[in-house]
């Protein structure tokens, strides 16, 4: 066809395309208002902030990076909730991880009972994190708590968990994998997903368990081992509840939500970078430095899930 037969249908064309771009838009508008609202402004007014001083009742004046300088540099909560914050993220989620995999794999091999299972291993997931926190603390607490006079009973060491710098985050480790029914539905879905016609191949080949689990299973499951790592590292990036309520309660520190309290009981063990930002912004009313926090966390996340998401054959050790 030549292109002076494409001339007459050109316009009507320009038009078919204009209403389907417009169709498409309207389609859109509902998800791109909300980033735009939700997302977006809030980013840049975070950018913005984080050059200015300003306490929230004054208008804001610009002062160039000395927020981030501050923050780096002469802040001394940011290093230690940095670490804490990091060692979280690596210890707390793979452990959850790895005991969510193992108690779906469990539930998925019952024969009798398995309802019960899963109800059980789900229902700490429902308890609330103040309260779970603190029966945790009460479980565990070093002079009168169950666990350690069990342990004194069995003539092994007591820990001091939440008093004890070296325990605490190990303390909230526990805490998390008893609440990790959600990571357990979620690789129940997938195991039983998995086709059981590559599993008796696999026997007929003589492949033991451990061949299967590592050739088989863990290959089909990949995609919600990725989902459970990088859901997990946000999560754990944005944990405040449970440490700033196990260090208020070890500490016995019962007040408001005015009371000015140094975060991180004991010895800043349990201080992690969601504190810091609500220790300055609204303790201290340092929103220019909080801005500067709020920002280091979401680049954080945003690395940790790129690199995940870059490296995520070797996350599920598949055995090609």
């Amino acid at each position: 066809m030549t292109p002076a037969a494409d001339t007459p249908h050109t316009p009507a064309l320009r038009a078919r395309h204009r209403r389907a771009a417009l169709r498409t838009l309207a389609f859109l508008s509902p998800w791109l208002i909300g980033s735009a609202v939700f997302f977006a402004y809030p980013l840049l007014s975070t950018v913005y902030f984080s050059f200015t001083r300003y306490d929230g009742f004054r208008p804001p004046v610009f002062n160039g990076l000395d927020n981030w300088s501050y923050v780096f540099t002469d802040y001394p909560l940011f290093w230690p909730a940095m670490r804490n914050t990091l060692w979280l993220v690596v210890v707390m989620v793979s452990c959850r991880v790895v005991f969510g995999l193992g108690v779906g794999l469990l539930v998925t091999r019952v024969k009798t009972g398995a309802g019960l299972f899963r109800t059980l291993f789900y229902l700490p997931y429902l308890a609330p994190p103040v309260a779970a926190t603190l029966a945790f603390v009460f479980l565990l607490n070093p002079g009168t708590g169950p666990v350690n006079t069990l342990l004194d009973a069995a003539g092994l060491p007591a820990p001091g968990w939440f008093t004890d710098a070296g325990w605490s985050k190990p303390a909230l480790t526990a805490l998390a994998l008893w609440g990790t029914g959600d990571l357990m539905v979620i690789f129940m879905a997938a195991l039983l997903d998995v086709p059981k016609e590559q599993y008796e191949a696999a026997q007929l080949d003589g492949a033991g368990a451990w061949a299967r689990f590592r050739h088989i299973t863990l290959p089909n499951i990949s995609p919600v081992v990725l989902f459970a790592v990088v859901t997990g590292v946000i999560q754990a990036m944005q944990y405040y509840t449970q440490p700033t309520v196990a260090s208020k309660a070890a500490a016995g520190i019962i007040g408001g939500s005015g009371q000015q309290t140094e975060p991180g009981y004991p010895g800043k063990s349990t201080l992690t970078l969601p504190q810091t930002v609500y220790h300055l912004g609204f303790q201290r009313f340092d929103y220019g430095s909080a801005c500067v926090l709020a920002l280091v966390l979401f680049a954080l996340s945003m690395a940790f899930t790129a690199l995940l998401m870059r490296r995520r054959g070797g996350l599920i050790g598949a055995g090609d």
